[in-house]
């Protein structure tokens, strides 16, 4: 599937993600979590290839691309799970939005609000009722535009390997 927009040089081509330009959307996925302030020190190539790979096999993952003359110059992702349904969600699926990634050259262009577009259609079609992301901030006022409302609810728990 492809389609184009504006873009600085002229039309920026979108695409869906396939294995041809996995090892670029996982340096680009890197990046952005060195960007957002991740400080730990491991190697999150293999998992996130692991992930990757299972995920768009099954179809519970979903990336559109921003390409610029043959390179890849921003990134989406849509994670579908599901959940025992909720007034909020009755149908229980959830699309879970991560890697929006836009190559610093390329920010304010409209590029991944573009981008955040073409995910949540893929969301919708999924059948989602809702779409959560834990927004940078740099991101925020990107999904507030977009619709995004924040919820002061969601809490977390590192659950921690025991020596």
């Amino acid at each position: 599937m492809l389609e184009t927009g504006p873009g600085e040089t002229g039309l920026i081509e979108y695409k869906k993600l396939t294995e041809k330009e996995l090892d670029t959307f996982i340096q680009m996925r890197i990046r952005q979590l060195r960007e957002e302030g991740a400080r730990e020190d491991i190697d999150l190539t293999p998992a996130l290839r692991d992930y990757y790979t299972r995920h768009m096999a099954d179809g519970t993952f979903v990336s559109w691309l921003a390409v610029d003359e043959g390179k890849i110059i921003a990134t989406s992702g849509m994670s579908f799970v599901e959940k025992p349904p909720y007034f909020a969600c009755p149908t229980g699926r959830i699309g879970l939005l991560s890697s929006m990634f836009t190559e610093p050259a390329y920010r304010r262009r409209g590029i991944a609000k573009h981008l955040l577009s073409l995910v949540v259609k893929e969301a919708k079609a999924y059948g989602c009722g809702t779409v959560q992301i834990t927004a940078s901030d740099m991101g925020v006022l990107l999904y507030t535009d977009f619709g995004f409302v924040k919820n002061g609810n969601f809490m977390q728990y590192k659950i921690e390997e025991k020596i």
